[in-house]
């Protein structure tokens, strides 16, 4: 559920990727108009903070406080970090297990998230990526190998009663559809507890703003779905979020049939007449991306999904 086309504020520089997708480095510069930029790199995207402010040193006290906090959700929740809370809950082996209160709140979330949407928004799912590899190429797994992963795949198997959480053996939780966005409106947070002024937080595409500068909206550019950081849309983002979901640059392609990577978690096969990418407005990253993830996965329906919703969007297809 990572977002592919990605939204990018449009005003400034985009932020630096680092050297083999990993850095601790935080970066300041001084931009137009009482700007500071802060990029650095978490949870495989390039992250970039705007802040409005001609104190470096307030900005610089900021944009850390937001980096440590991006870092901190990286580190307790990463899949790849054998030292990571998430990890320690996947090696369970169907032992029940006593989590603190925010991965208790992030599993609450999670389980709600997946009665609303009637199992399409599963963080069991990410199993799934044992035989699916979404790299260009024509390799569809075969159909038993997929019902073979699908056994393991399901939310309603866990037994989750607060603050007890029993994984099954061979079962595993993914965070990867939820830690981006709510790392978006965590670090935030950071900021306006030493802040007040206008601050945007753009962590890969999905951002969340406390302010409009005295300039006037942020100017956020949704990408185009065949493109690299080719705007197709340009926003005015002055309060609340925006998060984004796509399948741009992660598919398999055979005989002429484009399979993107937004998978049903009930089928373990991606879904159909989805959307190239969505966008929605919110109050917080956390709720848009939950919308934004929950519309693609509703393929073809997605527009009328969050036409229901009540909430402004922008479908590519």
């Amino acid at each position: 559920m990572t977002p592919a086309s990605r939204a990018i504020p449009v005003s400034t520089a985009g932020a630096r990727s680092a050297r083999n997708g990993a850095s601790s480095e935080l970066r300041i510069t001084q931009q137009q108009n009482g700007i500071y930029a802060a990029t650095f790199f978490a949870m495989a995207s390039p992250c970039e903070i705007l802040i409005e402010t001609r104190d470096a040193k307030l900005a610089r006290r900021a944009a850390q406080a937001a980096a440590d906090e991006a870092w901190r959700i990286e580190r307790k929740y990463s899949r790849y970090r054998e030292d990571s809370v998430l990890s320690g809950l996947n090696r369970s082996n169907g032992a029940s297990v006593v989590v603190d209160d925010e991965t208790a709140a992030l599993l609450d979330f999670a389980e709600c998230c997946f009665v609303v949407s009637d199992g399409l928004f599963d963080v069991t799912s990410g199993i799934l990526r044992r035989v699916w590899t979404f790299d260009g190429s024509d390799r569809v797994p075969a159909p038993a190998d997929v019902d073979a992963c699908r056994a393991f795949v399901g939310f309603q198997r866990l037994l989750w009663k607060r603050p007890l959480l029993n994984v099954p053996a061979g079962m595993e939780l993914d965070f990867g559809g939820i830690c981006k966005e709510y790392a978006v409106d965590r670090a935030l947070a950071a900021i306006t507890a030493r802040f007040s002024g206008a601050v945007l937080v753009n962590f890969g595409g999905d951002l969340c703003a406390s302010g409009a500068p005295a300039a006037g909206p942020w100017s956020v550019g949704v990408e185009r779905p065949d493109s690299d950081r080719e705007a197709r849309l340009l926003l005015d983002l002055t309060q609340g979020a925006l998060a984004t979901s796509g399948d741009t640059h992660r598919f398999l392609m055979r005989d002429g049939v484009r399979y993107g990577h937004i998978l049903d978690p009930r089928t373990g096969w991606p879904v159909k007449d989805a959307p190239r990418s969505v966008t929605v407005a919110a109050g917080g990253c956390t709720q848009a991306g939950m919308l934004s993830s929950l519309a693609m996965l509703r393929g073809s329906e997605a527009e009328r999904f969050l036409t229901e919703e009540g909430v402004k969007f922008w479908c590519l297809r």
